[in-house]
């Protein structure tokens, strides 16, 4: 006696076939649901010429956020475009090709000098207080370890002093030096991070810059606080200057082996 194909089929579909298939369909949903969340930042995708590019998922309909500590409320995505025109330009009519600085790139944050535009806001620890702040206003902090660079003259790669190192500006919660704060012979400060710089014995060392690029450094608004914003801008600028100064350092050491050699 023949066997209808559909008899076959139910027989062979038990209970742990069953959980596989909900498996299956529950693990691809959550990829898609994973990939959707994603997408509420930095999309939708722009092409090279502003307009938007081609993805395969759809950009998710808004959410808002309800930020702590009395911050208000966000929305993401929120599909408002940067409003920053950068002094870029191509250098070729194709896509994929790099784009040039078209005046002095360190100053106008591009290339690797360029920041992002975040909120113009302190991050705050989890009692919503500002997370970095110097130490002479935190009262409770003392260099344990190292050479405390308080005092110091700071050199840059042209071997010049750019000023005298006043402060260093902590991670409360954290713990960390993340800025030293350099008192220019004018009077200005200037914050430059703790990864950009080197502790001798008898001076701070700062190779990114040159003691005149070093006047640039974006200044910030508070002396007790640094934004987010502020704190893009002002890494962006020393972290840039090792390109944007390497004509300068590179002349530089021409001349001192140029001296070393007894050409000059």
């Amino acid at each position: 006696m023949d066997t209808p194909y559909g008899w076959i089929f139910f027989g062979n579909f038990d209970l742990a076939l069953i959980s596989l298939y909900l498996f299956w369909f529950f693990f691809a949903g959550l990829i898609y649901y994973i990939q959707r969340e994603n997408m509420r930042e930095g999309y939708p995708l722009e092409n090279e010429d502003g307009s938007h590019a081609n993805s395969l998922l759809p950009v998710p309909e808004p959410k808002t956020f309800v930020l702590p500590h009395g911050r208000g409320e966000v929305q993401a995505p929120d599909n408002v475009r940067e409003q920053r025109d950068l002094a870029l330009a191509p250098t070729s009519g194709g896509t994929g090709f790099p784009f040039a600085p078209t005046g002095d790139g360190l100053k106008d944050g591009v290339g690797p000098a360029s920041w992002s535009a975040r909120r113009d806001e302190p991050e705050l620890d989890g009692h919503g207080h500002p997370k970095i702040q110097p130490m002479a206003k935190v009262g409770e902090f003392a260099v344990s370890a190292g050479r405390d660079p308080r005092g110091l003259q700071v050199m840059c790669h042209d071997n010049l002093s750019a000023g005298k190192v006043t402060d260093m500006w902590v991670d409360v919660p954290e713990q960390l030096v993340r800025y030293l704060e350099v008192t220019l012979k004018d009077g200005g400060k200037r914050l430059v991070p703790m990864p950009m710089v080197r502790i001798k014995a008898d001076r701070v060392l700062v190779g990114a810059l040159d003691s005149e690029s070093f006047k640039g450094i974006p200044t910030i608004a508070s002396d007790a606080q640094i934004t987010k914003l502020e704190e893009d801008k002002v890494s962006g600028y020393v972290a840039g200057g090792y390109l944007y100064t390497a004509d300068k350092r590179a002349s530089q050491l021409r001349a001192v082996g140029d001296v070393l050699a007894g050409r000059d």
